[in-house]
C-alpha cells in the first residue's frame, strides 16, 4: 500500500542525540521534547517519501520492560506504537536486549503483508541488515536515517548504509527542534541566597575524612584553619579539595574522636549545618528539637480523583527533567494543604526535608526513570536538582503567601 512507516531505535536516536549536543551518550544529558520528535519525523517521513504515514514504531528498553513514563505520553500520541525491550545492566552500564529482534521482526511483517510502500529506519545496528534486505525484496523501499556524529564520521553499520535505498542525516539544526544539552550547573543552584548552603561547603571535615590510607599515613598532620576551629577540608589522591558528604558531616557532632583520642572538630559556631534529610547529621542550633514536624505528606492530601489526575498529568505534561519534577511536587502538595501553618512549618526545615516527605518525593521521581547505573539510586546530582525545584516552589509560595497576608 502507497503509506510509509517509521521504525526509530530510540537508544541510538537519543543516545547519538546527546553524543552531538552533551558530548556523551548517556541520555541523562539531554532534555526531550517527545511531542517535538514525533511531529518532526512524521512531517520529514511524509514530505521525503511522497506517501502518508501509517505510523511510528518507537523501540526502545526499559528496566523489566515496564514502561516508563516517556514511554506511557509516546504511547498514547496519534499514529505511535511503542515497543519495548529489556534493560540489563552489564559492567556498570545499561544495555537494551531484544530491540533489535523486536525491529527485525516487525520490518519482515510490515514488508511481508505489504502494509507500506517505505519504510524509514532511524538506527545504526547492522543486525537489522537480514530485516533490510527481506523488505527491499518483497518491493519496499528502504530509508535510512542518520543522526549527525559528533566527530563527523559513520555512527552507523557501514553494510546498512550500503544497503539502504535512500539515506539521509538528521542535522544538529533538525536535532536542537526536540532536543536540548540539560544545563547541568543551572538545575542544580540554590533556590535563592540560603547561608546554611554556604555553611554546608564550607565547614570542617571530620578528622576520620582527612587521614590519607592506613597503608600511606600522612607525612604531616593537617594545617589548622586560620579562625582555630578546626582543620581545613582534605586534598583529595588528585591533589583537589573534597566536598563533604553527609557521611562526613556525621562526624562533626564533637566528642572524641575515632583516632588517637583527639576530639572530632567542632564547626564554625555561626554555621548551622542541615542535609536534606534525617540520615546526615542535622544541628539545628540552640533550643530547638530535632523531632518531625508532624507535616502531612502528598498521599495524606491527595484524593482518589486527585491521583488519577496526577498520573494523566505526569504522562501528558511533565518532562522528567529533575528540576521540574521537584517543583511539580512541592506545587500539589501545597495546593492540597488545609493548614497554612503548615508551609511555614515546611519553610522553617530548609534546607532539610522532612523524612516522609523527602522520601516520597524521590519515589515520585523515580517513576520518570531517574535511577543512575548503579544500585538503582537516583543519581546525587539529580537528587540534588529534585529537592532544589522543590524548594524554588516553596519559596515561592511562601512568598506569595506573605505578600497575600501583608495585603490584607
Amino acid at each position: 500500500m502507497d503509506r510509509c512507516v517509521v521504525l526509530v531505535d530510540a537508544g541510538y536516536l537519543l543516545g547519538a542525540a546527546a553524543s552531538l549536543l552533551a558530548g556523551e551518550p548517556s541520555r541523562s544529558r539531554i532534555t526531550v521534547d517527545h511531542a517535538a520528535v514525533v511531529q518532526g519525523l512524521r512531517e520529514r517521513a511524509e514530505r521525503e517519501t511522497g506517501q502518508p504515514l501509517l505510523r511510528i514504531y518507537w523501540f526502545d528498553g526499559a528496566p523489566d520492560r515496564v514502561p516508563q513514563p516517556e514511554h506511557r505520553r509516546l504511547r498514547v500520541m496519534p499514529r505511535v506504537t511503542v515497543r519495548l525491550g529489556a534493560l540489563t545492566r552489564t559492567d556498570g552500564r545499561w544495555a537494551q536486549k531484544g530491540v533489535d529482534a523486536a525491529m527485525h521482526a516487525e520490518l519482515s511483517e510490515l514488508a511481508r503483508n505489504r502494509a507500506c510502500s517505505d519504510v524509514v529506519l532511524v538506527t545504526g545496528d547492522g543486525d537489522l541488515l537480514p530485516g533490510m534486505m527481506s523488505a527491499k525484496e518483497h518491493g519496499v523501499a528502504v530509508h535510512l536515517w542518520a543522526v549527525q556524529a559528533a566527530d563527523g564520521d559513520y555512527n552507523q553499520s557501514e553494510d546498512l548504509v550500503a544497503e539502504a535505498d535512500e539515506r539521509r542525516v538528521l542535522d544538529r539544526e533538525w536535532i536542537t527542534q526536540a532536543v536540548q544539552a540539560r544545563d547541568t550547573g543551572a538545575v542544580c543552584a540554590p533556590p535563592g541566597p540560603r547561608p546554611e548552603i554556604a555553611a554546608i561547603l564550607s565547614a570542617p571535615l571530620p578528622e576520620s575524612a582527612m587521614r590519607a590510607p592506613a597503608a600511606k599515613p600522612p607525612a604531616e598532620p593537617p594545617e589548622p584553619v586560620k579562625n582555630g576551629h578546626g582543620p581545613a577540608p582534605a586534598e583529595t589522591a588528585a591533589g583537589k579539595t573534597g566536598v563533604p558528604t553527609p557521611k562526613d558531616l556525621a562526624g562533626l557532632g564533637g566528642g572524641r574522636g575515632p583516632a588517637g583520642g583527639h576530639p572530632t572538630p567542632h564547626p564554625p559556631p555561626a554555621a548551622t549545618l542541615r542535609w536534606s534529610s534525617e540520615k546526615g547529621w542535622i544541628e539545628r542550633g540552640p533550643g530547638s528539637e530535632a523531632a518531625d514536624p508532624g507535616l502531612p505528606t502528598l498521599a495524606q492530601l491527595t484524593s482518589a480523583e486527585q491521583r488519577w489526575a496526577d498520573r494523566e498529568e505526569d504522562i501528558t505534561a511533565v518532562s522528567g527533567d529533575p528540576f521540574e519534577v521537584g517543583q511539580v511536587f512541592a506545587r500539589r502538595w501545597i495546593d492540597r494543604l488545609t493548614d497554612s501553618a503548615a508551609l511555614q512549618a515546611l519553610s522553617a526545615e530548609y534546607p532539610r526535608v522532612p523524612h516522609r516527605i523527602d522520601g516520597e518525593l524521590l519515589r515520585y521521581a523515580a517513576r520518570f526513570g531517574l535511577l543512575a547505573h548503579k544500585d538503582d539510586q537516583i543519581d546525587e546530582h539529580d537528587r540534588y536538582a529534585i529537592r532544589a525545584g522543590f524548594w524554588r516552589e516553596v519559596d515561592a509560595r511562601s512568598v506569595s503567601a506573605d505578600q497575600t497576608s501583608s495585603a490584607e
